[in-house]
This record gives structure tokens, sequence and C-alpha cells, in this order.
């Protein structure tokens, strides 16, 4: 994996986007006006980083399969015309255990600039546990960094929530030599895995459409969050520099009380001119913060809701805009709005994390989440679809989203990070970080092969 040692030139970022494979992809990411002077400055802090890539971490997900089908069927879908996303990818319908998949996916990742994933893990043995070691394998040949995002895979998770990092640790850090786990490293130097966790922080009942009152299944006590977050700390505090324990919640003061060590947002319904607000809380309570860069959200409906249900479909974000998805203008003015959304998240998150003022600059952690690398259900994926022209007629009868430039997020991702890259080259040290190892050949770098190695 290159990172941001050298200022990149014209060549090496054309080549990229032709790679991410965008006809019209120059300046995307820069298109929305660049920030002010003094963001700018502050971004040049980032130098301290050594891995900078490694602070920017796509949300992945390897729960696909193909024969049999595993959630390209979700919501009554039937794959492999129709399927659980209303977005064509361009691998179509495929299987998170093919390695052929795995490696494009490398490829992607590596070519976007970022140089870490974070995996969707259900718990111990689970089908997406059972991904992991050849996701590693691949990952690691790319050297991209992997570490972990604890998902709700029972109403006890939380209970078994050190059980599980220790895991996690020991067959994906220890076992294998650490040879693709993350290990994130702040400014000083210091290092130490870092976790997030979803549904973390919840309330002990909800009230539903109709009023009625029910206890949430895996509501657990703040209390018992911290007798978790105390046993992990206890567990490796002899290992390493620190664990970093996040919680994918807004909510500060019961982060706090449960003895995580800051926020991690997943919601993109959570939008980055609230960030601010956020992140003053977390820094006044000693919290970290991280927000992520996102295109919003265009998930699947339920086509068969039941009766007296209170569902409802959630509406396009950002802009929550109305869109007639049979017109190719519409297609065009909904990746416009997720554009806009990547290059306005990407400064803000950068932004927020590099001011002096708030809690994280002057304790060097930065962390970027990008949400999400593949997952299709809710449209949130910069994993490449197809262009709109290449679907098929019976994909097209589907009524899929697709844009014109089915690569155009990643390529708008590409374009900010070598944007970052420029602001704070002049104060890097030249060659630190391998940015000479890309090669600028994408035709060559996209072939599917055993050895193909970045």
């Amino acid at each position: 994996m290159y990172g941001l040692g050298t200022k990149m030139d014209n060549t090496m970022a054309v080549s990229r986007r032709a790679f991410l494979g965008t006809a019209a992809a120059a300046g995307l990411g820069l298109a929305f006006g660049a920030p002010p002077a003094g963001p700018r400055r502050r971004y040049r802090s980032l130098a301290r980083f050594a891995d900078l890539a490694r602070h920017f971490v796509f949300e992945y997900y390897p729960w696909y399969a193909a024969d049999p089908v595993r959630h390209w069927d979700q919501y009554d879908r039937h794959p492999p015309v129709d399927l659980a996303s209303n977005y064509m990818p361009r691998l179509g319908a495929y299987s998170s255990a093919d390695t052929g998949v795995l490696e494009q996916h490398a490829r992607w990742i590596a070519a976007s600039g970022a140089g870490a994933i974070n995996v969707s893990w259900w718990g111990p043995d689970s089908f997406e546990d059972r991904r992991v070691p050849v996701l590693m394998d691949v990952m690691a040949d790319y050297d991209i960094r992997v570490t972990f995002h604890i998902e709700p895979y029972s109403d006890r998770h939380a209970l078994d929530y050190a059980r599980d990092i220790e895991y996690l640790i020991a067959n994906y850090g220890e076992r294998r030599r650490w040879d693709c786990f993350l290990l994130l490293q702040d400014a000083d130097g210091s290092s130490g895995p870092v976790f997030k966790s979803f549904r973390t922080i919840l309330p002990p009942a909800e009230t539903d459409c109709h009023g009625v009152t029910s206890p949430v299944p895996d509501f657990t006590a703040d209390a018992v969050w911290r007798q978790q977050t105390d046993r992990v700390r206890e567990r490796f505090k002899g290992e390493f520099d620190r664990v970093t324990l996040l919680a994918d919640t807004l909510d500060a003061k019961r982060t706090q009380a449960g003895g995580f060590d800051g926020i991690a947002v997943y919601d993109n319904y959570v939008e980055p001119d609230t960030w601010r607000t956020h992140a003053l809380d977390c820094s006044a309570r000693g919290l970290l913060f991280s927000f992520n860069v996102n295109p919003g959200f265009d998930g699947i409906a339920m086509r068969q809701v039941p009766p007296g249900s209170c569902y409802r479909p959630l509406p396009f974000e950002p802009g929550s805009g109305t869109y007639d998805w049979t017109l190719a203008a519409d297609r065009e003015r909904a990746r416009a709005a997720s554009a806009a959304r990547i290059a306005e998240s990407f400064r803000t998150t950068l932004g927020l994390q590099t001011d002096p003022g708030l809690g994280n600059e002057p304790r060097g952690f930065f962390l970027v989440y990008v949400t999400s690398f593949n997952e299709w259900h809710e449209g949130h994926q910069f994993e490449p679809m197809k262009n709109a022209a290449d679907l098929s007629a019976a994909e097209r009868a589907a009524g899929y989203h697709n844009p014109g430039d089915g690569a155009y997020r990643l390529a708008a991702f590409a374009d900010l990070f070598d944007d970052l890259s420029s602001t704070i080259a002049d104060t890097r040290t030249p060659g630190s970080t391998g940015l000479e190892r890309w090669r600028s050949n994408p035709e060559a770098s996209e072939r599917a092969s055993s050895s193909g190695r970045e």
C-alpha cells in the first residue's frame, strides 16, 4: 500500500482515476470548492502520522454468498438479476469466499488511498468469522490492515464483549504474527488495536408507532459495559500501549460511563453540520471522536410489509430528495448529491479532528471510517457498481439506481485523498511511506491473477 510520503504528480493521479474506471473524474473530489486556508494549514499536522493511510478505514462486509445465496436475497429478492440492493455491483452477486473477488476488492481499496478495513464480525465461528482467514491472507498480500466491528449477534453480545476481543486478538493477531492486524499508531508513536461496536448504548425500552412500549432485548446497563471495558484493559495492559474502544453512539455521557474511549458514528443520517456539537461534547468529557466519510444512504425497501407494521422505508440521503429512478437525469442528480456528501463529510471530519481546540488533535489521535466499502443493502457502498450503460435489459427492468459512472464514489474519495497528500507532502519526509510502489499501469493492476500484488 502506498501512503502520503511524496506528492502525487499528475501522471499518477490520472492513472489512479483511469484505474477506477472513471470517465470524467478529474477534479471530481475538488469540484465542490477547496477548504478554507485555516483547515488546510491544520491538515498539515497530520504529517505527524507515519502511517496515515492506515487511519482511513473502510467498513467491510464478508457476509455474501452465491451458491447457496446469502444476503443478496434479503427482503424477498431473487438473484442473480434481482438483488438486495438498489445498485448492481460491477462484480454481480459475488461470494465473500471467492479469492478473485477479494483480490479485486484489495486492488480497489489500495487504489483509493485507504490502508485498512473494518470487518463486520458476528461472533466466533459465525459465517463472517469463517471468512476472515482467507480475507486476511489477501489483504496482507496487498499491505492492507484489518480490524473488526463487533456486531449485535445475540441479545447478550455485551456480556461477551471482552471475550470477543480476546478471541479476535488471539486468533487474528497473535496466531498470524500480526501480519495484517491493524495496530493504530498515534502521533507520538504509541500503538494498539482499535475496536468499534454497534448497538452499544441503547435505551432500556422503546415505544412503537402504536404507542406500545416494550423492553429493548439487548439493552445493557452502563455499569455492565464498564465491567467489560475494564476487563479488556486489564487483560492487555502489558501487551499494547493502549487498546482503543469506540461505541457507535452520540451519547457521550453514557459512552464515558461505560468506559469507552470515544464514539465512532456509523449512521449516515447524522449530517456533517451537526458533528461539531458532538465533537465538543466528547472533548469536554475527555472522549475521542470519529465521524465517517460517507455518500449518504439509499437502502432497499421491504416488498411485503405485514399489516399494522410500523416499518417505513428510509428516505434517500442526503437531502431526502425524490427521484424517478427510470430517468438518467434523476440518477445523475442523486449521484451529484452523494458525491457532494463525500466531499463534505471528508472535509468536516478532517477539520474537526485536526482542530487544536477539540480533543483529538492534542492527544495525537486521528481515525476516519469510510461507510462503507460494500454494504450494498443500505446503498452507501464505495465498491464500484456497473455503469448504467453496462446494465443488461433485465437489470434495467429491475429498476437499479446505477448512474453513468459506477466508480464515481471511489474516484471521489481517491481525489480527496490525493488532495490531502498534496497539502501535507511538503512537511513529510520524502519516500517515508512507499508511494513510489504505486504502479502507473492501471490495466495491469486491475487484471485478476493469483500473483498480482501491489
